[in-house]
């Protein structure tokens, strides 16, 4: 009436092949994600409002320092110096090493080898640019970066004696895409 079932060995050790293939190809997948965010992408986190209108407290954006060599306008994400704790700041280059930087917070210009900045970005275009001495006049040395935040009123940045120009050394990486918000994704601006 009922024969008895006896497994084939061959389908049997076909399921443990296929089983093998599935779990073998997960393994690289995740070991590939691993190795990316380690060296090539990592994340990192908008905190605060200096970088307002461009980018808001909380976003999330995916940073690379891969082949990077910091150039005016990039956005990038910065250690905090060595006496301060905390999480890194995020800020716009300016200007990098053997370049020229002017300010003029009464008139809001920031002048570069002479020429005054297009800086669409910026939260007050029209605003001053507030400068602690009023004015600013400083050459970027070699191997350094001067950045400032797009809200200039609140930020924190290298027009202050206590941060000063970044070595190249602090950055961790460029934004190259915003993650989060998910409506706002894609370029960081």
């Amino acid at each position: 009436m009922f024969e008895e079932y006896i497994p084939d060995e061959k389908a049997s050790k076909r399921v443990l092949r296929e089983v093998f293939d599935w779990v073998e190809a997960a393994m690289l997948a995740i070991v590939c994600v691993v190795l990316a965010f380690t060296f090539i992408v990592r994340m990192s986190v908008v905190k605060g409002d200096s970088m307002l209108p461009t980018l808001e407290n909380g976003d999330r954006l995916l940073i690379t320092r891969l082949g990077h060599e910091s150039r005016a306008s990039d956005i990038v994400v910065i250690t905090r110096p060595e006496n301060e704790t905390g999480d890194p700041i995020v800020k716009r280059v300016i200007a990098t090493g053997g370049q020229l930087v002017e300010i003029d917070g009464a008139m809001g210009e920031v002048r570069v080898d002479g020429v005054k900045t297009e800086e669409s970005y910026i939260l007050d275009p029209d605003g001053p640019t507030p400068v602690p001495e009023g004015s600013l006049r400083l050459r970027v040395p070699e191997g350094h970066v001067f950045v400032m935040g797009d809200n200039r009123n609140n930020s924190w940045d290298s027009r202050f004696s206590e941060l000063g120009t970044i070595d190249a050394r602090r950055i961790i990486g460029r934004a190259v895409y915003r993650v989060f918000p998910y409506e706002k994704a894609g370029s960081p601006g």
